[in-house]
Formats: structure tokens, sequence, C-alpha cells
């Protein structure tokens, strides 16, 4: 595919977010991209709303896999971008447009040009929750396919359009969602003394909730207790019966986290008692660490320091969330960040990745998809 082509694509791309499991829309624009590409050694399966395609190779000594995201967030665009989001209340705030469209670029290479090895694109819903990539690991195509090794990219604003930004062993965080609802005893606001108020009690919660990081967890670790949102209540003069906090936890050790929510249950636990209520609490979508492997790295990194146009950035770990993690648990694999320069992050509503980043992506991962 041509420069311009790709462009297209992304833009088609970034006018139809949708959520987890429902990219259909999104689908039936890759399915018919890659229908026009050569068939000769494709096999093209769908899995829900996501797709496998496998690339045979000339002489394969292993399978190589290339994963993508699909899907958007729910967020309300405010870029000033000439293609906005069509569906109303969604974007693609995390920069997936350009992780599938860079995904396609890549097929289209070798779909013209029969690798050695065999390769497996894996276009995977649902990665900003549910989760895709658990289920897609242990469907039938993957088994039947299942890659050697695997490699993915995700992109990153705050390095300069073409950086690529990676390091050997951890690089994202474990990540769970957080969701405690509290009950009580409502009542008149004139009463205070025949209910047990939920606003209050969920208030000393979220107090105590910022107290883990700082007390429980050892300071040479990282870890974050994020409460995003609060509900509760239905009217100013009423006393709430019930509350809701909505968060995020994110740790660098697997650890770390198991001892995060221990101590979120003991506090809960408390405010139960202190607070004559009920308090349950779901951890949501969990997504485990990316680790990248070393060996296959310290190639990468040599590889786009020596032979590649790009620029190599040797960074730190982050406290991101990607369920690729669940790949690189079962099969050695490296991801990285790949430079978009905007001055909006990731999830804002605001975001506008460089779009040259695109083309400079599919020729570095073809250059060196070929000479693997």
């Amino acid at each position: 595919m041509t420069e311009e082509e790709l462009l297209t694509l992304r833009r088609q791309l970034h006018q139809i977010p949708e959520p987890g499991f429902e990219e259909w829309k999104t689908q039936e624009l890759l399915l018919e991209t890659i229908s026009g590409m050569p068939q000769d050694h494709l096999t093209v399966r769908t899995w829900r709303s996501g797709i496998f395609v496998y690339v045979e190779g000339t002489a394969p000594e292993k399978t190589i896999g290339y994963r993508t995201d699909m899907d958007g967030l729910p967020m309300q665009e405010q870029t000033t971008l000439s293609f906005p989001s069509s569906h109303e209340g969604y974007m693609h705030a995390c920069g997936h447009d350009m992780h599938m469209t860079i995904a396609v670029g890549i097929l289209s290479h070798f779909a013209a040009r029969q690798p050695k090895d065999n390769l497996l694109f894996l276009f995977q819903p649902a990665e900003e929750g549910p989760g895709g990539a658990l289920p897609m690991l242990r469907s039938q195509p993957f088994q039947e396919w299942k890659p050697d090794e695997m490699y993915a990219l995700h992109v990153a604003p705050e390095y300069k359009a073409g950086t690529v930004a990676v390091k050997p062993g951890l690089l994202f965080a474990n990540t769970s969602e957080l969701f405690i609802d509290l009950k009580g005893q409502g009542g008149h606001g004139a009463r205070p003394h025949t209910a047990n108020d939920m606003v209050v009690a969920a208030s000393h919660l979220v107090t105590q909730l910022q107290t883990i990081v700082s007390r429980n967890v050892n300071p040479m670790d990282a870890a974050v207790v994020t409460v995003g949102t609060i509900s509760g209540g239905a009217k100013q003069n009423i006393i709430a019966e019930t509350a809701r906090l909505e968060g995020t936890i994110r740790a660098l050790s697997a650890g770390s986290m198991k001892e995060v929510k221990k101590r979120i249950q003991s506090l809960t636990a408390g405010i139960e008692t202190g607070f004559d209520c009920e308090i349950s609490i779901d951890w949501g979508s969990a997504y485990c660490q990316v680790h990248n492997d070393k060996a296959l790295t310290d190639a990468f990194m040599q590889f786009t320091s020596e032979e590649s146009a790009m620029e190599l950035v040797e960074c730190g770990e982050a406290m991101t969330g990607e369920d690729f993690g669940y790949f690189l648990e079962e099969l050695p694999g490296v991801m990285f960040w790949l430079g978009v320069d905007t001055p909006h992050g990731l999830h804002d509503a605001r975001i506008e990745p460089k779009e040259e980043a695109i083309a400079r992506a599919v020729s570095h991962m073809t250059s060196f998809l070929s000479r693997k």
C-alpha cells in the first residue's frame, strides 16, 4: 500500500471507533482492505469481531506473530481533525486507528512479497476492556497457528514522530479496575441519627485508600491507586443509601498488586464496621504486566540502532496497562513505543498523533521482519 492509501485507511478507521467486541464496522473495513491484497499465501479467518491473517512463508523455520488492537474509547472527540469520529460518544483516543493502519501496511508488504518465515497477524478486539487478548490467545486459530514469538507497538505522544522507545524486561505495569459499592440505611437529611450516610462513608474510604501506596507499598517498588469517579445520593436533603467508587490500580510487580488488593479489602472491612454498612468490591478487568524478552528485545534494539532510520530510545517502565502482556506470559516477544509527537496524552479527547509515523513504522517493521 502507498503512504496515501495508508493515510486514507487511518482516517476511515478514525471515524468509526467502536466498543470492545463490537468492532463490526472496523472488522468489515479491514476485511475489505485485506481482500484487495494478493491472496496466494494468505489465509484469513474471523474470530468474534477480530481477525487472524496467516501468511505462509517460503521456507519457514518459525512463525512470527504481530498483534494490533482495534477498539475505541467512550469519549467525545475534541480534536481539530477534518475526519472526526462519526460515532457519538466514541473516539480513537489511544491510537488504535494508527496501530491497525500500521499492521495493515506491514501485512500488505508481505502479501505482495512472500516472507521466508510464517507470519501471523492478529487484529485483536477489546484491548480497552473487557480484554480480548486472553480469549484470543486461547482460541482455536491461535493455537493452530501458534507463533514462536510476538511483536506489537503502542503510540507514544511524548516522543517525536518515528522514534522507537523500548527496553528489555518490564515495560508496562500490572493493572486492575476497581469498583466499590457501599450500601447502608438512607434517610431524611434532618434526621441523620436514623441513617448511615454512604456519602460520608465513601469519603472516608477514599482518603484511606490514598494511604495504601504511601504506607503499605515498599518505597523501592511502585504502585498507583486512583479513584476516578464517586457517585452517591439522589437529592440534597436525602441521606444517601448507596455510593459507588470507580478507579484503577497499577503496580510494577505482581506481589505489590496482590498486597494493594489485600489492603483495600482490609480498609473496606473497617468501613463496613465503622459505618454499619455493606461493601462489595469488583476488580473488573485485570491485566498482567508487559515483560519484554531480553534476547528478542536486544536484537530488535540492535537492528533499530544499526540498520534503521528510526531513532532509538531506551525508555523506563510505565504504569500503562496493556493486555498484550498475556501473550508475553506464554510466548517470548517485544512491545515498543512508537513516537507520534502530540502535546495531548493517551486517552485525551484532543490527541492528534502525527500521521508521518505510520509509513515510518511500516518500513521499520517490514525490514525487521524480513531480516529475521
